[in-house]
């Protein structure tokens, strides 16, 4: 099968990194060159445009910023669907909006492809081992096409259902994820001030019921200072955002959700948009004339894990 990818951002680049890695027939494109330049030196080849991608491969995978910018790449002259056709797959992997991914999706469908949304969890640092979770939604029988990639860019994969299914989880599982990364931060300024040994701190949550994925890897970098996770506060307001907008739609009256847009925001007009997320404590920091921070903790979340082919996620019914 050969390849397209779209989009080698922080997480695009590391999960195209692992097609390259096993084997793959790819393409890349990424308006940054010197993004770019790694993987045509790795063999990889260049798409001179997202057209000429669909054109010359069987599955396109776009792994983007924004809805608007992957509605771009998709809908230009020389996009996506201008090169599409029947037999052909694309796959969004980006974190986007349910109604963006259908609209573009049944154009897709329109041309002969077969769509799916794929977005993935777990950290950047899954991402460039293979090991990061992907949410797929879509025909069962497109799924079943690209889970050979998906076993390879993936350690655990979940069909979702209808296509869109799997990008109204995805910015779900990101709004519970930057709950806990709002709480965690309390948690940790709080024990501070009341003097509380930071080490001592981060070993009792991490033992206790209050433990979670967010505190293993975001705490660390928190303690560490360099606050660096990939993940930047504009991303986080786009996500929670979304999800947001998801419950609009529902009506169900959020509550928690609207502070941390708030939170965010302030964050964002204090630190500037692609500050680091876990910086957020420094909104807290400077409230307390303090600094969250102790040694013995990394700079960056590496994966320790080693790489090995993913399975399928079977729902208990």
């Amino acid at each position: 099968m050969k390849i397209g990818f779209i989009g080698l951002g922080n997480v695009g680049g590391k999960l195209a990194g692992s097609l390259l890695r096993n084997g793959f027939d790819l393409t890349v494109r990424d308006l940054i060159e010197q993004t770019v330049q790694p993987f045509l030196e790795q063999g990889a080849k260049f798409g001179e445009s997202p057209k000429n991608i669909a054109e010359t491969t069987d599955l396109i995978i776009t792994c983007l910023p924004s809805p608007v910018v992957s509605a771009a790449v998709m809908e230009e002259k020389d996009g996506v669907l201008a090169g599409m056709s029947a037999g052909k797959i694309w796959a969004e992997m980006s974190t986007t909006d349910e109604a963006e991914v259908i609209r573009i999706g049944e154009k897709v469908q329109k041309m002969g492809g077969e769509p799916l949304d794929c977005p993935v969890s777990g950290g950047c640092h899954r991402a460039a081992t293979g090991n990061i979770s992907i949410f797929a939604g879509g025909e069962r029988s497109t799924f079943d096409k690209m889970l050979p990639v998906l076993k390879v860019l993936g350690r655990r994969i979940l069909h979702t259902g209808k296509l869109g299914s799997a990008s109204v989880l995805k910015v779900l599982t990101n709004y519970l994820a930057t709950a806990n990364l709002v709480t965690l931060c309390e948690a940790l300024t709080t024990a501070k001030k009341a003097g509380m040994d930071l080490n001592t701190t981060y070993e009792a949550i991490r033992i206790s019921s209050g433990n979670s994925f967010v505190h293993e890897t975001e705490s660390q970098v928190i303690l560490n200072g360099s606050r660096d996770i990939n993940f930047t506060m504009d991303l986080v307001i786009k996500d929670v955002s979304l999800f947001q907008s998801i419950a609009d739609r529902e009506r169900v009256p959020l509550e928690v959700a609207p502070m941390l847009i708030d939170i965010f925001k302030d964050g964002e007009k204090r630190y500037g948009a692609r500050e680091w997320s876990p910086n957020i404590i420094r909104r807290l920091e400077e409230s307390c004339d303090t600094q969250v921070l102790t040694s013995g903790f990394p700079a960056e979340i590496l994966d320790n894990e080693p790489e090995k082919t993913g399975e399928e996620v079977l729902v208990q019914r």
